[in-house]
């Protein structure tokens, strides 16, 4: 989205008019989730993607339309016989999109660019059907900012769920009655979760540390490297990291353990009892989604042994990826650290049971 305003914004102050097309729902084997969104000047220049590719050319179709008519409305594109080759959507799913010309409250734009730039917690609430369409409202985690959805009640109850929405980091589609009573369906709301990148916290400069950080770091992880030994965490070691930390592990999770969520990760990858016991207990303080650490089934076992020493309770060692990773037959430091993010995004959706997707049948994406 910080993309998009920047070429919204050029468009706009060239004096060209805009359509903006975001994806509000999907079903199936989708090709891009809930807040993909894709802008369109009247000249015909495209930035950004809802699909891939596959329905890109419907959806500049449908853009122009709109800004002709100067209404918002919901498309909805899905695979048939006749549709998959028309607009290209082959791959089985379904995708809702609601389309509306770039005419938005400009302290709404400012607000929500401030918000991105800052990398604050904001979500963006938009009828898409119903009275008042196109109306918007900003939320934030103190509650209800710029704009108005057009009724108090309705802005109250959607700023009650969004909460939820932005603390999760979810988008989605909201139902209520006209004046924000929860059982109705008069009024579709698309609440759009703009959250700062998941963190990983690695605990250990090694080898493996240095290749995990470029791998999290193509997912958009927000890594942190932390080692007690100064001469090993150096920034010249890990130029990719966001943060190098030169602390004992309890120490620094002490300072920012109250603030990792279920989107976020811990990897202790040191070897070495003095550092990852620390770090294991001080981890399993936290709300912390993943917690992995390295080491053979043996060092595992020594581990658990010592935790339970530490007054670790049985039942919380549960939460511990031990060893780290997917077992994809890796070797090398990279494919270690593919298989230790493979292992998060698992965690992430639920996956029990790992396999080729030639080897399933059904739904890719459940």
């Amino acid at each position: 989205m910080r993309d998009l305003l920047d070429d919204l914004e050029r468009w706009t102050t060239d004096g060209k008019r805009a359509a903006i097309a975001r994806v509000v729902d999907v079903a199936g084997s989708a090709p891009r989730g809930p807040g993909a969104a894709m802008a369109v000047s009247a000249d015909g220049e495209i930035a950004g993607s809802v699909s891939g590719g596959c329905v890109e050319g419907a959806v500049a179709e449908a853009a122009a339309q709109t800004l002709a008519s100067g209404v918002g409305e919901v498309l909805r594109f899905g695979y048939s016989d006749a549709d998959a080759f028309e607009v290209g959507l082959t791959c089985g799913g379904t995708i809702e999109l609601y389309v509306e010309p770039f005419t938005w409250d400009p302290s709404i734009v400012a607000a929500l660019r401030d918000a991105l730039d800052r990398d604050h917690p904001v979500a963006l609430a938009t009828v898409i059907d119903g009275p008042r369409a196109g109306a918007k409202l900003l939320l934030t985690a103190d509650g209800p900012g710029d704009g108005s959805l057009g009724d108090a009640r309705l802005d109250a109850a959607v700023g009650r769920d969004a909460a939820g929405d932005l603390a999760a980091g979810t988008t989605r589609v909201r139902h209520y009655g006209r004046n924000g009573e929860t059982l109705g369906e008069d009024v579709s709301v698309f609440v759009e979760s703009f959250v700062p990148p998941p963190r990983m916290v690695i605990f250990g400069a090694i080898d493996f540390t240095a290749a995990l950080v470029r791998v999290a770091d193509v997912l958009g992880f927000r890594v942190t490297v932390c080692d007690a030994r100064s001469a090993f965490a150096t920034r010249a070691r890990f130029p990719l990291a966001d943060d190098v930390v030169a602390e004992w592990p309890q120490v620094h999770l002490e300072k920012v353990g109250a603030t990792l969520s279920e989107r976020d990760a811990v990897c202790v990858l040191t070897h070495d009892p003095k550092f990852d016991v620390p770090a294991i207990v001080s981890a399993l303080s936290t709300d912390v989604g993943y917690i992995g650490v390295m080491g053979s089934r043996r060092t595992h076992e020594d581990r658990i042994a010592r935790l339970l020493d530490e007054d670790v309770r049985p039942e919380d060692l549960g939460r511990l990826h031990s060893p780290i990773g997917l077992d994809l037959g890796a070797r090398t430091p990279e494919e270690t650290a593919i298989s230790i993010c493979a292992e998060i995004i698992a965690s992430r959706t639920g996956r029990q049971q790992i396999r080729p997707l030639t080897r399933t049948d059904g739904p890719i994406h459940p």
